[in-house]
């Protein structure tokens, strides 16, 4: 058959340290592989639920911290009481990230999802009936949990079940999702912004979408990948040939025995290893360090970047520069966000995801570098200091509003979605604790950012925070240009391969390379 001789072919980039050869799922041609059914859409659709919810309980809390007015005991909230309040959630992030991928490594990636709703639900609910400050610290931590999971969990859930090569575009869908949960809150939140107590209906209302979700869940099959790690080869076949539905019997099969071999080799390394291990392995191990360096450095890079501050205080900073409806105008950078989320999609797997983020990061970078002039021009007679209530120039404040927007445009096309497709860098049987690990990097860093983005504009004024941030995306940049290999095209199996002797770039060229020689002499004999 063509595709035996396709895997003879590729034969060199699927042998391991030992010399054994290791098939791979990406090899075995299926007719109808370059689409998605309404299978895997549902699938999609009813996961990235979660992911709306992540991205609406990060971007309510911006008109949140403008509305809540007195209704929390003190008559106005100080910026260090806004940043406790923003941070809680962060923090929880950060543990639900940790737990997340290990986790479902456990009991499946689907109840991890349905755990998220669950919280999302009693969150909501919590920030809902708070009365004080420490209430609403607590009920956003509770929030934060969920979105740790969510954050973590969706795009893992949707990489293992999407087709190899439109894997990154599924797992972008969840990003989409994301960022119009984020406009939707900024939506809900202009909508009750002058409504008395209108920011408990803003927190609450994400109880509704996380209730619908748990209903979905109930349908939801699990990865294929952990079916065959519990044993359940007839489950996973039938989830295939769902995800398969233009295959013949034969093809879906094939799919299903690479996908065994290769649960197979995972099970033998758990079987004989202990966790600790395998924790272990992330550093020690040449391939596995690699990953992780790659995983947890995007995911940084997405967050010192700054553009979290944007979610969370957007309200708070247009407010100061003397934008009338601050909230409203925070709604048009989530806009932004969303339609350049949207137009990522179509980029990030006929493109290249190293391309994506190399081309869209100096826009960052230069978009930054401008908003700090414009804040220095701006704040020349108030001490290069926003006070509230100044009567500012409208065109600077334009500026300023202006940069945002193609800031927010340059991270939406690339940084704002590449980092969540950090399940495909790592083998199996330390997916879960690396997608933890860098999740866990994300949020770590979106703590610090969040919790200092107020009290670093006062140190060093907002010219100064802004250029900062600046530098740090230029930092980012030049972490992609020199270390992230080009993984679009290759299956979850064979990604790791990339990592095997160095970060992999050339060596990810002449994969990929292989590949579509390969797929073209075989459309050529069909």
């Amino acid at each position: 058959m063509e595709e035996i001789a396709a895997i003879e072919r590729t034969e060199e980039n699927r042998i391991k340290a030992g010399g054994e050869k290791e098939i791979d799922e990406g090899d075995v041609i299926a007719e109808g592989e370059e689409t998605v059914t309404w299978f895997v859409w549902g699938v999609i659709f009813a996961a990235a639920i979660a992911g709306l919810l992540f991205g609406y309980d990060t971007g309510v809390i911006s008109g949140t911290l403008v509305a809540i007015g007195s209704d929390l005991g003190p008559e106005i909230l100080s910026n260090g009481q806004k940043e406790l309040i923003t941070a809680s959630t962060t923090l929880g992030a950060l543990l639900g990230g940790l737990v997340a991928g290990v986790g479902s490594d456990v009991v499946g990636r689907k109840w991890i999802l349905s755990l998220a709703n669950l919280i999302f639900v009693a969150g909501a609910i919590g920030q809902a009936v708070s009365n004080t400050v420490w209430g609403m610290v607590g009920g956003r931590f509770v929030i934060g949990w969920g979105v740790g999971l969510a954050a973590c969990i969706v795009p893992l859930y949707i990489g293992e079940l999407a087709p190899t090569r439109m894997r990154g575009r599924c797992v972008t869908i969840n990003v989409v999702a994301i960022t119009l949960g984020q406009v939707l809150a900024y939506a809900i939140g202009a909508a009750f912004a002058d409504v008395p107590h209108g920011w408990r209906y803003m927190v609450g209302l994400g109880a509704v979408p996380a209730g619908l979700d748990l209903v979905f869940l109930i349908w939801l099959p699990e990865s294929p990948r952990i079916l065959l790690k519990q044993n359940k080869p007839a489950q996973a076949l039938v989830v295939l040939r769902k995800i398969y539905s233009k295959a013949s019997d034969e093809e879906v099969v094939r799919k299903l025995a690479v996908l065994e071999s290769s649960i197979a080799q995972t099970r033998e390394i758990i079987e004989t290893t202990t966790f600790g291990q395998r924790l272990g392995s992330m550093f020690f191990h040449g391939g596995n360090r690699r990953a992780l360096i790659v995983g947890c450095g995007l995911q940084a890079f997405q967050q010192l970047c700054g553009f979290n501050t944007l979610m969370y205080y957007s309200a708070t900073l247009f407010k100061a520069v003397g934008f009338d409806n601050p909230t409203a105008t925070g709604l048009i950078i989530a806009s932004v966000n969303f339609v350049f989320t949207c137009l990522a999609l179509r980029m990030v797997d006929p493109i290249g995801r190293r391309k994506v983020m190399i081309f869209s990061a100096p826009g960052m970078i230069i978009s930054l570098a401008l908003a700090a002039i414009s804040f220095h021009f701006l704040t020349v007679n108030t001490n290069s200091r926003l006070v509230e209530g100044s009567n500012y120039n409208k065109s600077w404040s334009a500026l300023v509003l202006v940069w945002m927007i193609t800031y927010t445009a340059s991270y939406a096309t690339g940084l704002g979605n590449i980092p969540w497709l950090q399940g495909e860098l790592f083998r199996l049987e330390v997916r879960g604790i690396g997608t933890s690990l860098a999740t866990a990097t994300n949020w770590s860093m979106n703590l610090v950012i969040g919790a200092t983005f107020l009290s670093l504009m006062d140190a060093i004024t907002p010219a100064g925070a802004f250029g900062f941030y600046s530098g740090l995306c230029l930092l980012g940049w030049l972490f992609c240009l020199f270390l992230y290999p080009e993984t679009s095209g290759l299956s979850l199996e064979e990604v790791f391969v990339v990592f095997e002797n160095d970060f992999g770039i050339k060596r990810s060229n002449e994969m990929r390379a292989e590949k579509k020689m390969i797929r073209e002499d075989i459309a050529s004999r069909a």
